[in-house]
């Protein structure tokens, strides 16, 4: 009376538990003369499809004045766009742009920059500069609020 057990035990549903009966070990001296033995094997696969997204308008930017400091709390991420400017993404989406003096060609090489920190928390346009991966620096001249152009 295994196969009886067998629901209770598995909580599994009867074609389940016919397999399983099948190969549930015999008590000893059974007799096992026309027993068929199975093998159940359970595979569980996940799919997941993700749509092709055709390619997108690139946004176009209009520079503003901007502002002569940045919190450098602020700063959520930057994008290298030119060897004359670094693109600054703030916390809550604005953008600024920060143009060098002159051109940093160094910025490419490495594709990185460092900011050291400063006494007061904020970067300043004038007096602050960036250091590349490669050893150079790169003095800022001016923060340019960036807007989207209809």
């Amino acid at each position: 009376m295994i196969s009886g057990r067998l629901p209770r035990l598995l909580g599994a549903s009867a074609p389940l538990t016919a397999l399983a009966a099948l190969a549930w070990p015999m008590p000893a001296g059974a007799d096992r003369q026309g027993t068929a033995v199975a093998q159940l094997t359970v595979e569980q696969s996940l799919i997941v499809r993700v749509p092709r997204r055709t390619p997108a308008k690139p946004l176009k930017w209009k520079a503003k004045k901007g502002p002569k400091c940045v919190e450098m709390n602020a700063i959520a991420g930057a994008a290298v766009v030119a060897d004359d400017a670094i693109d600054l993404v703030l916390r809550g989406g604005q953008r600024l742009r920060a143009r060098f003096s002159s051109n940093c060609p160094a910025l490419d090489y490495y594709s990185g920059f460092y900011i050291l920190p400063t006494d007061d928390g904020r970067i300043c346009a004038g007096r602050d500069m960036i250091r590349t991966r490669a050893g150079g620096q790169c003095e800022i001249e001016r923060f340019r609020k960036l807007v989207l152009d209809d």
